[in-house]
Order: C-alpha cells, then structure tokens, then sequence
C-alpha cells in the first residue's frame, strides 16, 4: 500500500517538475502562435527562439527523468549522467563541472550528485560554479558565486528534518536528495563559508 507520505512526496515533485518545464514550453508555444498567425511572414528570429526553447524544455525533462525518474536498476536511458548535467546547464548563468571520478560511479550515486547539482544551483541566485567530485565517504558538492546560500528550510529538508506535511514545492528537491542519500547509507552535512557551499555525504554514523 502507498503511503500518504509517499504521494505527498510525488505530488510536491510533478509540481517541481512542471515548474521546470513550464517557461521553456510557454515559450515554444507563444512563438508557434506568432508563426501560425495569418500574414506573418516566417522570422527566422522566432524560429530561433522556438527552437532553443524546445531544446531547452527536452534537456530538462531528460535531466530530471535521470535525476527524479532512475529507479536504480540496470542502465539509464539516453545520455549519460555528465551529459544531462552539461546539456541542462548550458547557456546558464551556472558553470557546472562533473568531476571525472563522478563519471565512473553507479548510476544510484550519479543520481544524486545530479540533485546536489540543482541544489547547489539554487543557492547561487546571482550566478556562478558548481562541482561535484568523488570523496572518500561518497560525493562532495561545492557551490562558489556572490551570494551563496542555503535556506533554513532548505537545509532542514537536506537533512531530512522536516516533517513530510511540511514540505513545500521548493523544499522537496532538498528532502528528495535527502532521501537518495539515505539508501547509500550515507547522511548530508552543509557548510557555507563566504563565497561558498559545501554539501557531503558523510557515513550514517559519522
């Protein structure tokens, strides 16, 4: 039987998932509407447009099809993991580098590092880098940009210490990434020094 908890968690994650895509989509149709109306000759400006937006909308939804959809057995469709991470971020104000070392873990900790990913991206409002390199307990995120931050609420949902009826549509990524932690029997500890954030996987009793 499902729990409720367990479809709160999904209902709060397809509305993250919709917010996601809502802008790239709006925009491919606002310009197929202005390409459709009658004497409008075809702008290559807006075909421009159409196109970039669509392409933005697919390299999300194959983003978090990995990152939300990876149940954890056999291979993950598509593209590998750094290449969903570099397509989704390309063009941003957000520098994304995934570490080599990253490249070669299973694809259940990829899966989180992709989340850590979005989650340091989130903390950089103005901009800047975020990276993710293999440790010695799991996976290390570090977040640099003007600004950086992680919220209260953010960092009580990482660690798994908001109630689940609490959680919002902004703070379930935070809890999600929580909980694909957990099942590598790790825990997520967050540091943030001026300039930077840092998110680790640490062993469940360290």
């Amino acid at each position: 039987m499902i729990s409720v908890p367990d479809v709160r968690i999904s209902q709060l994650l397809a509305a993250r998932l919709c917010h996601e895509l809502v802008g790239p989509i709006t925009a491919v149709a606002n310009g197929a509407d202005l390409l459709c109306d009658d004497g409008v000759e075809t702008d290559q400006e807006t075909l421009a447009l159409v196109g970039e937006s669509g392409r933005r909308a697919a390299s999300r939804l194959e983003f978090f099809r990995f990152a939300y959809g990876f149940a954890g057995e056999g291979r993950a469709a598509g593209p590998s993991p750094g290449e969903l991470a570099d397509e989704y971020f390309k063009g941003s104000r957000i520098l994304c580098r995934y570490g080599d070392q990253v490249r070669s873990l299973p694809l259940i900790q990829q899966q989180l590092a992709c989340n850590l990913l979005v989650l340091g991206a989130e903390a950089l409002g103005r901009g800047g880098l975020i990276a993710v390199q293999a440790t010695d307990y799991g996976i290390r995120l570090e977040a640099m940009g003007e600004g950086v931050s992680i919220a209260r609420k953010q960092s009580a949902a990482l660690t798994l210490t908001t109630p689940v009826a609490e959680l919002t549509a902004r703070t379930v990524h935070g809890y999600f990434t929580g909980l694909l932690a957990r099942t590598q029997g790790w825990r997520l500890a967050e540091e943030t020094t001026p300039g930077r954030l840092y998110v680790t996987s640490l062993g469940a009793t360290r």
